[in-house]
């Protein structure tokens, strides 16, 4: 009969009131930190932080007010992993690091895979990398350096060194013998890769097949020998898309003479497309990196020249609408109506650019089907235009007593949203043609259009019938 398990002791306070299949952390948990961190409780926090996973603990400190984070990690010292830190954002790994001295960066290195470390040590400033880099052994400094000496965004940036690689006249037998041996395997992997006397590798055997294997098979028979490989200056986008297409676990990382150098895993990959989902997220709203734990000024500084550009196209339309200025005057009307017109072109073009940024990102949107997304967004803005058109323009009538007003808000409603909609496919479609990434320049210059159009679709037309 099985044993009954413990009773959860509710008056512990730091345990999250939250279910048993619960993940993540609780603001009860962080609370408590926070009062003993106060109270300088140091047992307290150990008994409390000491075994959180990873994840959890750089939850934890994402949470914490800026002074106590420091804090917590001098009172963890050598219980604290510097894993936790490749699960921080950003800017906020960046302030950690700078706190931490290169001797106690330099000695938690070594614990850490080699794409981890990588990770960690390319956020630090010159002085303290070179610092840091001094103290590890030979070995570990020159596989860094390595490492660092490929572009940042490439394959040998994220790949991890720690991998099993074995001699194609090897059998099953002999690689368990090996495996159960060796010292420097990584904790987790996923494939055997086999490689010929060139170290170039043939093919590979997932774990789970070659331990259903018996012993005196050669690995050739059993090893799969269509193989994804990745360069090691791939960026990491196409090194995302083919995990993402072909369903991998890990792949092999080969350098330009095709020899076997490391590995990238799911894991890896996972972190890829979190990291360029949210590049492109944020640089559609003109935010070039996350500023969640940035200081007042550096978000303020990040932000302004952004909003600068902005201004200068709110100027355009500004102009467009200057130019009928007269007649604004005469028809006061105009004035309360002409912001309905650019705000929904604005928001109508959002919609098409939002679908068509994402499409390119996928690569499900090319030069075979471009045109059939353009000319059935064209179709969804006519329709949306004619059936807005019929609602602003009864609004318009009724409230100023004016068919004719409706009627030209109507009218300009129909082209902006048509607009709007060849906007929103064309202008990231063309970016992409000309290698900028659409991300960035797409939303300025599609806000532009639909401001200056909508105003003088809907302007004009007043100035052509009612003037």
């Amino acid at each position: 009969m099985a044993e009954t398990p413990p009773e959860r002791d509710d008056s512990d306070p730091w345990l999250p009131e939250v279910q048993p299949d619960s993940y993540g952390i609780s603001a009860e948990l962080v609370r408590a930190v926070s009062e003993a961190l106060e109270a300088e409780d140091a047992a307290e926090v150990r008994r409390i932080a000491v075994d959180l996973h990873e994840a959890d603990l750089a939850d934890l400190l994402e949470n914490l007010d800026r002074d106590d984070r420091p804090q917590l990690i001098r009172i963890l010292q050598d219980d604290f992993d510097l894993e936790v830190l490749t699960h921080l954002d950003t800017s906020l790994r960046e302030e950690l690091i700078e706190t931490m001295e290169p001797r106690q960066l330099a000695d938690s290195l070594s614990d850490l895979d080699s794409d981890d470390a990588v990770d960690i040590v390319e956020d630090l400033d010159e002085e303290a990398r070179r610092e840091v880099l001094e103290a590890l052994p030979q070995a570990e400094r020159l596989a860094l350096e390595e490492s660092l000496s490929f572009p940042e965004d490439s394959a040998g940036r994220i790949m991890q060194r720690e991998l099993l690689a074995v001699p194609s006249a090897w059998t099953v037998g002999q690689t368990i013998d090996y495996m159960r041996s060796a010292k420097d395997l990584p904790d987790d992997f996923y494939d055997l890769y086999i490689v010929d006397p060139k170290h170039q590798p043939i093919g590979f055997v997932p774990l789970s097949r070659a331990m259903r294997t018996k012993r005196p098979v050669p690995l050739t028979e059993i090893m799969t020998d269509d193989m994804k490989v990745v360069p090691i200056e791939m960026d990491q986008e196409e090194v995302a898309y083919l995990f993402r297409q072909y369903g991998l676990v890990s792949a092999p990382v080969v350098d330009a003479a095709g020899r076997l150098v490391g590995v990238v895993t799911v894991d890896d990959v996972v972190h890829i497309i979190d990291e360029e989902a949210e590049e492109d997220l944020l640089k559609l709203a003109g935010v070039q990196e996350t500023d969640l734990y940035s200081a007042v000024l550096d978000t303020t500084r990040s932000r302004f020249s952004w909003l600068l550009i902005n201004l200068f196209t709110a100027v355009a339309a500004s102009v467009v609408i200057a130019v009928f200025e007269d007649t604004i005057d005469r028809i006061v009307a105009l004035a309360v109506l002409m912001p309905i017109v650019a705000s929904m072109g604005g928001n109508a073009g959002t919609q098409t650019l939002t679908v068509a940024v994402r499409a390119l990102a996928m690569r499900d949107l090319s030069a075979g089907n471009a045109w059939r997304f353009v000319g059935k967004e064209v179709l969804v803005g006519l329709a949306n235009g004619l059936m807005f058109a019929i609602l602003a323009g009864a609004l318009a009538w009724f409230w100023f007593d004016a068919p004719m007003i409706g009627v030209i808000i109507g009218a300009a409603m129909v082209i902006n949203l048509v607009v709007a909609a060849l906007s929103g496919a064309l202008v990231p479609l063309g970016l992409e043609k000309l290698g900028v990434d659409p991300a960035v320049a797409s939303s300025v210059l599609l806000t532009t259009v639909t401001d200056v159009i909508g105003f003088f679709a809907f302007l004009g037309l007043a100035t052509l019938f009612l003037a």
